[in-house]
């Protein structure tokens, strides 16, 4: 079983953010998972934790209560701490909430809104990204390009939403083991999205969208088949 270290997470004062401990130490532990250096199924050690991230148990407890009622975590009796890992289900839960969420964004969207600039951006950093075979890299980028979408709605609580939906995303990207595979396909399907809207036709980009979410739930379903055992 992968076993994880934390150490390159660096504690901040909590007096500089206005967080507690825990919540900093959930939110580094999260970031971890959404740039992809936490995947699905390693372990978390809560002794080499608490020295890493110098944390007390109880707080590092906390933490792993936090994050296990988020579905970011899991306990197991007598084994431990891990990453989860998701379940057919909940991918396809995934992607039916992005269709919901990020169709309709982008559909209403107007092609001077600033998160255009943003999604712009996601892709000139994805395909840096991809000549530099930087694939967890393309993921990261592929994401924000997404959540990029969802801000042109203009809604604060819509994007914290989507943003719990990310980082399972990310769980769900850390059960390919080809990231290549995975993340190069949609590299120019993103620039696609972004040209029509561009252009003053966020129908067109709306429904090139929602194609690419259902290949793309097709594509991550049956990689899934694969390298689930059994």
């Amino acid at each position: 079983m992968k076993q994880t270290s934390l150490a390159s997470i660096e504690p901040t004062p909590v007096a500089e953010t206005g967080q507690t401990v825990a919540e900093l130490t959930a939110a580094r532990i999260r970031e971890r998972v959404i740039n992809g250096t936490l995947s699905p199924g390693s372990h978390l050690s809560e002794a080499a934790l608490c020295e890493e991230l110098q944390v007390s148990r109880n707080t590092l407890r906390e933490v792993f209560r936090l994050l296990t009622k988020e579905g970011v975590l899991r306990h197991e009796a007598n084994r431990g701490v891990f990453v989860s890992t998701p379940s057919i289900s909940t991918i396809m839960d995934i992607f039916h909430i992005r269709r919901l969420i990020e169709c309709s964004a982008l559909a209403n969207a107007h092609h001077r809104h600033p998160s255009v600039d943003k999604m712009r951006a996601a892709i000139e950093a994805a395909v840096q990204h991809r000549h530099r075979g930087e694939w967890l890299e393309v993921g990261s980028a592929d994401i924000a390009f997404h959540a990029a979408i969802v801000e042109l709605a203009d809604s604060p609580r819509l994007s914290a939403f989507y943003a719990q939906i990310s980082l399972e995303l990310r769980l769900v990207f850390g059960l390919i083991r080809d990231p290549e595979y995975l993340h190069a396909p949609y590299v120019g399907q993103n620039a696609t999205i972004l040209a029509h809207l561009e252009e003053g036709a966020p129908a067109s980009a709306a429904d090139a969208l929602e194609k690419y979410l259902f290949q793309a739930e097709r594509f991550i379903l049956a990689a899934y088949s694969r390298a689930m055992p059994g």
